[in-house]
Formats: structure tokens, C-alpha cells, sequence
């Protein structure tokens, strides 16, 4: 009983600080997002500034003792050539997980987030996605904005699931990433996530102890034809399912 008050006590004195130092790191980095897009108004794509604001969650994350990341896979050998990335949906923070990856990518994200103070305020210069859940003419400007950042040799990021995994069991997948995929011929880029789902407890302001770790695995080409999407999104999913069963198997063994 002792021992589960003190980790009780422990994990929230350590959220508190995690917290506190999240908001510092917001606070300090906005400005440097902000000089780094004015330096770099050439870039249509805002590459640097974009890669300048994913590392806010590096700088959290080393000064948040709760949680350990790591990134593990086989890299893009170059950072503009554009990929449509894929993941599994854990949690709020698989985003923060993946800013850890050397590359940088735009986000198709939730419009509430770019609504918050300072953190909307850098993904807009960091020339993010906003997609408004359930309206489809926000899906398709969505899209366009997608296509555009490819074109500018970046890559993209888009949850294929929809929206988190209540159970951390990989759910059907929509098809947009696909369809994007077929139409531009540039190819999947899956990444399997563990271990976020322990970073931030639901329904619980404190922040839980995680060890995650996220998975690139090896692009896939889409094919051609009239199922060419069915098929690239059933091959995905099923590259993403054996990636993640064998992640589990390695962290029970």
C-alpha cells in the first residue's frame, strides 16, 4: 500500500513538472518558429520551420522523466523526397512521438488544434493541414493542401484510422491516404506505434510512465488498376498488424 501511494505521489509531482515544462518550451519556441518562417518566406513549404516546431517535443520529452521514446526502422535517405506517412492512432501523443523522426512532414490535423494559442499559432506557420471532422468540403480542401505539399517535396501525415483506437487494436482504415497515394504515385510510408497509449491516461490530468517506441517500416508503391486503393490500403494494414504484433512480442520477451 506504502509503495503504491509513494508511486501515486511521485507520478504526480513528476506531471506536474512535465506539465510546467511543456508550457515553458511552448512559450520559448514560439518566437524561434515564428524568426525561422520570416528568415525562410522563400520556402512555400516552410520545411525548416516545420522541422523547428516537431523538435518542441523533443526538448519536452528529454525534460519529462515519465517518459522514455525511441525511433527504430529504416529512414527516408532523403528528407525532401515527399512519401504519404501513415500510423496507427494510440494517442494525443504518438504526435509528439513521431516529431522525433529526422524528416519533417505536414500534418492533416484536427481544425480544434489550430484554434489553441501559440501551438495553432505554429502549425499554421508551419503550413499544417486543418481538416474539419465529418465536413466533406473540408476533406477535399484537405486534400488539395495534401497534393500542394507533396508537390513542394514534402511529405505528409495523416492517421488513416480516423481517429484514436479505444482498445490499441488497428482499426479499418479510410481510404484518403490511398486514394492520394494511387493518384500522385508516390508511395505509403507506414510507421508502427507502441507504447503512447501509457503516456496520457484517460480521463487522468497526470501524465502515466511510457516506454514508446515508433517503427518505420519500408515504403510501399500503389499499384494501378480500378482496385489499385483497396488493395494498397488492405496491404498497409496488413504491413502495419504484423509491425505492431511484432513490436508487442519483442517488449513481452
Amino acid at each position: 500500500m506504502s509503495r503504491l501511494l509513494d508511486n501515486a505521489v511521485s507520478r504526480t509531482l513528476l506531471s506536474v513538472w512535465a506539465w510546467f515544462v511543456l508550457g515553458v518550451v511552448i512559450i520559448v519556441w514560439t518566437p524561434l518558429v515564428a524568426v525561422t518562417r520570416l528568415a525562410t518566406l522563400r520556402d512555400p513549404a516552410a520545411y525548416r520551420a516545420g522541422h523547428l516546431f516537431r523538435k518542441l517535443a523533443v526538448a519536452h520529452q528529454r525534460l519529462n522523466p515519465l517518459w522514455t521514446f525511441e525511433i527504430s526502422g529504416t529512414m527516408p535517405d532523403d528528407p525532401r523526397r515527399p512519401y504519404i506517412a501513415v500510423a496507427n492512432h494510440e494517442s494525443f501523443v504518438d504526435i509528439l512521438l513521431l516529431s522525433h523522426l529526422p524528416f519533417e512532414m505536414k500534418w492533416m490535423s484536427k481544425s480544434d488544434f489550430f484554434g489553441y494559442p501559440l501551438v495553432g499559432w505554429m502549425m499554421r506557420m508551419a503550413r499544417d493541414i486543418r481538416l474539419e471532422r465529418g465536413d466533406r468540403a473540408s476533406g477535399a480542401q484537405a486534400l488539395d493542401e495534401c497534393r500542394d505539399r507533396l508537390a513542394k517535396h514534402v511529405s505528409v501525415m495523416i492517421f488513416p484510422e480516423g481517429t484514436r483506437s479505444h482498445t490499441g487494436e488497428l482499426q479499418p482504415f479510410k481510404d484518403g491516404a490511398f486514394s492520394l497515394s494511387v493518384e500522385t504515385g508516390l508511395p505509403i510510408l507506414p510507421m508502427a506505434i507502441v507504447g503512447t497509449r501509457d503516456a496520457l491516461i484517460k480521463h487522468d490530468w497526470r501524465f502515466g510512465r511510457s516506454d514508446a517506441e515508433v517503427r518505420v517500416l519500408d515504403p510501399i508503391e500503389p499499384g494501378t488498376g480500378p482496385d489499385a486503393v483497396d488493395d494498397l490500403r488492405n496491404r498497409t494494414h496488413a504491413a502495419l498488424a504484423a509491425a505492431l504484433a511484432d513490436l508487442r512480442d519483442e517488449r513481452r520477451s
